[in-house]
């Protein structure tokens, strides 16, 4: 069978084509990188040229999604995998309700399916290196997503990445308050006081790409080796990071909640329709409490870990959760997006103050849309 045949069309019937229309006027959120917006709003800016996330130019004018396979999808793979990175190159850039081509990264013949869709037939190494580093995580946070590539070896400019300046500022306040204790205990067998600068120079060493000599004091206490250490390290950056966000998400999620439940819906229905629409609201209710609790118990694991070294000088526990940490990060990741995705672009769509309204067909695709994130939870 050709790539041509395999390369899936993305038709109006399709539930997340029908959602891409919303998408025209909006950067990213945890499950969608929409590099259409991020070259409609920085494309005239140098670093957007000069530092691209991706080289082949339609490739980054592209849509990314992190999908949960469905029944149909999962004959594609060779292996069984719960989600994957969905690529998809739209028709016509002013317009994507009129739908596109796509793949997954990793899907039999996926290489094939980018070059045809992407119309390219010189090298790619770099972009399929990039896609493949992506389908590694499990969203597409910014701050992780940054700090990913580049531990790789991959710059990009900084306009792809969402994290503002005040909230990296936030970020590293809050992590500053996290570690200052472990930064006490790992100088503490040597008698000597860690000076405010010196322990910044930590914080800063710990939220920076490479794991070097810097977090030495910190690899000793733990007893760890440097390969075990620097991976352990990224995942620990990436509960912290999901800890600093949540700080914000959770009362967010509240009030999106309550607002899916108040959203009023026009346009003529059916009984049945009427009927659907009632009770995937319950459902996604259920299901947020569900993502939360599933949240809230993967952060337990972590906070009795890391309170176990500090009050108990104890560092297996900690030692054994860093070691454990990448298979749980991918896990909290995951969920942390789903829920981030319906907070930000509910917000989005429904920004404070404004009405909330919505006619019946775009209604269905928004709560489907969240449905669909949140479906595996439910099942459960």
């Amino acid at each position: 069978m050709s790539a041509r045949r395999k390369l899936k069309s993305v038709h109006k019937s399709d539930r997340l084509t029908r959602s891409l229309r919303a998408l025209e006027r909006t950067a990213s959120t945890s499950r969608v990188l929409n590099l259409l917006a991020i070259q409609a709003q920085s494309g005239h800016r140098p670093e957007h040229g000069e530092a691209p996330l991706f080289r082949n130019r339609v490739l980054n004018s592209a849509l990314v999604v992190k999908h949960r396979l469905r029944a149909d999808d999962i004959f594609l793979f060779d292996e069984i995998r719960p989600t994957a990175t969905k690529i998809i190159i739209p028709f016509e850039r002013s317009d994507l309700a009129l739908g596109g081509q796509s793949f997954f990264v990793g899907q039999r013949g996926w290489v094939d399916l980018l070059r045809e869709a992407c119309n390219e037939n010189s090298d790619m190494g770099r972009d399929l290196a990039t896609l493949r580093l992506i389908d590694q995580l499990p969203s597409l946070d910014p701050f992780l997503l940054r700090e990913h590539l580049r531990r790789h070896g991959l710059m990009a400019a900084p306009c792809y990445f969402a994290l503002s300046g005040a909230d990296l500022e936030q970020m590293h306040s809050f992590v500053s308050v996290q570690i200052a204790r472990l930064i006490d205990l790992a100088f503490q067998e040597t008698g000597r006081i860690v000076p405010g600068a010196y322990a910044a120079r930590l914080v800063e060493a710990l939220l920076s790409t490479d794991v070097d000599g810097r977090l030495e004091p910190l690899r000793e206490t733990l007893v760890m080796d440097g390969e075990s250490f620097k991976e352990g390290v990224f995942s620990w950056k990436g509960f912290l990071y999901y800890k600093w966000m949540l700080t914000r998400l959770w009362s967010e999620l509240d009030a999106v909640g309550g607002e899916i439940a108040r959203l009023t819906i026009t346009g003529n229905r059916d009984v049945e329709t009427a009927r659907y629409v009632e009770e995937i609201r319950k459902r996604l209710r259920r299901g947020i409490v569900i993502e939360r609790t599933a949240i809230l118990r993967s952060l337990d694991i972590y906070d009795r870990a890391f309170e176990d070294l500090i009050e108990n000088s104890r560092p297996q526990a900690f030692r054994a959760f860093l070691l454990r940490a990448p298979e749980m990060f991918l896990s909290l990741g995951e969920k942390v997006g789903v829920i981030a995705h319906i907070a930000s672009f509910w917000r989005y769509r429904f920004p404070l103050g404004q009405p909330l309204v919505a006619d019946i067909g775009e209604a269905v695709d928004i709560l489907q849309d969240f449905d669909a994130g949140l479906s595996v939870s439910l099942a459960v």
